[in-house]
């Protein structure tokens, strides 16, 4: 039995939540979810499968899953090449995230609002602001089309996106530094340089670290992706061959296995460190 709140205690009394009225923001929001679900039931019924229905399709991709993943074999390469292969796209993630993460320190630090002036920090998170907004296989053509197609290409463009992704990770850690060290610091006479080696990369690091290692990932699974569409080689070179060229399902699915057990080993890896670090 509900008891009115006017029958309850003094203290015991309810209190209605008032409701918020419709800003204009919330407005635009829900009326372009709205559209955006429009558009998306209306393509789903004006597209054009052909002859092939929905269930003739999912049972041809399961079909497809099993020969992938259940008779999986090599046939075109050998074990030693498929390390080999693992180890050039592995190299390509780590170049590419070490050159982007030393170059991302510095303009971090010029970026972070507590460390530098509001001028120096607005123009650097715009800059990267627009080069986050490009997709890291468009700076890889961009680059292919002066450096042609190649690794050298990949790890341009690679390094490039890796770039304006950490900066804006590094920069966004380093203000949430308390002001107050950082005051401190100056007040006793310390200049730019012993504030960043003495308070703000050590308060930092284990973030530093997580961010790095969150785009070593990243740049893996492109460094896969680009070894396919800019010819840098690796495991992805061989992934494309194989299901567009050989046309061998069951070698995609080896290749898969390989890729999947180095992302669990580095997801462990990283791990570990982090909370070593920690």
């Amino acid at each position: 039995m509900q008891v009115p709140s006017d029958d309850l205690p003094i203290g015991m009394k309810t209190e209605r939540i008032p409701k918020k009225p419709l800003s204009m923001p919330t407005l635009v929001i829900q009326l372009t979810l709205l559209a955006l679900g429009a558009i998306t039931l209306y393509s789903l019924y004006v597209l054009d499968t052909g002859d092939v229905g929905l269930d003739e399709g999912l049972r041809t991709m399961l079909a497809n899953f099993q020969l992938m993943f259940t008779e999986a074999h090599f046939k075109h390469f050998t074990w030693s090449e498929a390390l080999y292969a693992v180890g050039v796209t592995i190299g390509l993630a780590l170049l590419t995230t070490v050159i982007g993460a030393a170059l991302a320190l510095l303009l971090g630090l010029l970026a972070a609002r507590n460390l530098t002036n509001g001028t120096v920090s607005y123009l650097i998170k715009s800059g990267v602001a627009f080069i986050r907004a490009v997709p890291t296989v468009l700076w890889v053509l961009i680059f292919a089309v002066s450096a042609g197609l190649g690794s050298v290409a990949a790890v341009l463009g690679m390094a490039f996106h890796s770039v304006g992704y950490l900066i804006k990770a590094y920069s966004e850690s380093f203000e949430e530094m308390d002001e107050g060290v950082i005051e401190a610091l100056r007040g006793s006479g310390a200049n730019w340089w012993q504030i960043v080696f003495q308070a703000v990369l050590p308060s930092s690091m284990s973030y530093l670290v997580s961010w790095t290692f969150v785009r070593f990932e990243i740049n893996f699974a492109a460094a896969i992706a680009m070894g396919a569409a800019a010819g840098a080689g690796g495991i992805g070179f061989d992934m494309f061959m194989a299901g567009n060229y050989y046309l061998d399902l069951r070698e995609v699915g080896t290749i898969t296995y390989f890729i999947l057990a180095f992302a669990i080993g580095l997801e462990m890896f990283a791990t570990r460190w982090k909370a070593r670090i920690n």
